[in-house]
């Protein structure tokens, strides 16, 4: 486990405009909301990404409660099997990451890609770059810039990872930190806690995701497409790997948590109870009523502590 600090995630700073946000990033398109899921009540905004390499991406930007000068920036990747294609709904927990004191983009790195490796991965990468360059003008009042995580869950979190590797690769040092929450990592499903997907009702579109990502060009060779069979973990930002009890992913998770330590990467890890309905994170189903988003939230809060320590 990571260290403990002193947090700089307090009460909202007054000179803090969420429109500056939408300014800032792109164009706004005007939607905007406060829409709570459960506890979570970030508002959000609407807005257009135009610079981003591979060109322009819809994004909602979460912004949270607590916002201080130089507030966390998250590239959120939604989850989704590989297989979504929804753009405006609602993304709990991008909201859970907001309420922790950050600023949240969710980014529609997919649905323009078909959900396909290697262009999903050259998208997403090229948002975090793009965030990169940009959270220096949201260092409100001449402070330190903002830190700048990669977060997803899911499917989101085997990007996410892939994304890590690459930001290691070609501009090292940019990435802060990696948010890994019940990543999807292993294309052959054989870990003993998938045999849990049965009563969750993922197996069969896991495997069907899989199928659409890694396509037909072995992509399962490549470690940005599957970050569990990377060989060299070394020199990547520190990760925050959260999963439950009751989740089918929870054994690839913790093992790739674990390789991660093992190659010298800080890593926070957190297997949350069973009880919070956590496969419903993704999608799946439970018995159990969602209570997991005030978790997500105060792992996330713990992890930019340690980081910023």
């Amino acid at each position: 486990m990571l260290q403990r600090g002193m947090g700089r995630l307090g009460p909202r700073n007054p000179e803090h405009d969420p429109k500056r946000v939408g300014t800032v990033f792109g164009r706004d398109h005007v939607q905007s909301n406060r829409q709570g899921y459960g506890s979570m009540s970030a508002p959000w905004k609407d807005v257009m990404l135009e610079n981003v390499p591979t060109g322009p991406v819809a994004a909602r930007v979460y912004n949270g409660e607590g916002l201080q000068k130089a507030a966390p920036i998250v590239l959120y990747l939604h989850g989704g099997a590989f297989l979504d294609t929804e753009r405006a709904i609602d993304r709990p927990v991008a909201a859970s990451l907001a309420d922790a004191g950050a600023i949240v983009v969710a980014a529609d790195y997919s649905s323009g890609n078909q959900n396909a490796f290697p262009q999903v991965l050259e998208c997403a990468y090229g948002i975090l770059a793009y965030l990169g360059n940009k959270r220096n003008m949201l260092a409100l009042g001449g402070a330190k810039k903002s830190l700048l995580f990669v977060a997803g869950e899911e499917s989101g979190g085997n990007v996410a990872a892939g994304v890590a590797l690459k930001a290691r690769d070609q501009m090292p040092g940019s990435l802060d930190g990696q948010v890994l929450i019940s990543p999807l990592l292993d294309p052959f499903m054989g870990s003993k806690s998938f045999l849990q997907a049965e009563e969750s009702g993922m197996r069969e579109r896991w495997t069907e995701g899989w199928n659409r990502y890694l396509g037909f060009l072995g992509g399962v060779c490549h470690p940005y497409a599957a970050p569990r069979y990377c060989s060299r973990l070394s020199g990547l930002a520190p990760a925050l790997v959260l999963t439950a009890e009751d989740d089918p992913l929870r054994d690839e998770g913790m093992e790739y948590g674990s390789r991660l330590k093992g190659a010298g990467v800080r890593v926070r890890q957190q297997v949350l109870p069973a009880g919070t309905g956590w496969p419903t994170i993704y999608g799946g189903q439970s018995k159990d009523k969602p209570t997991w988003q005030q978790d997500v939230c105060c792992c996330f809060r713990h992890f930019v502590e340690d980081v910023q320590a």
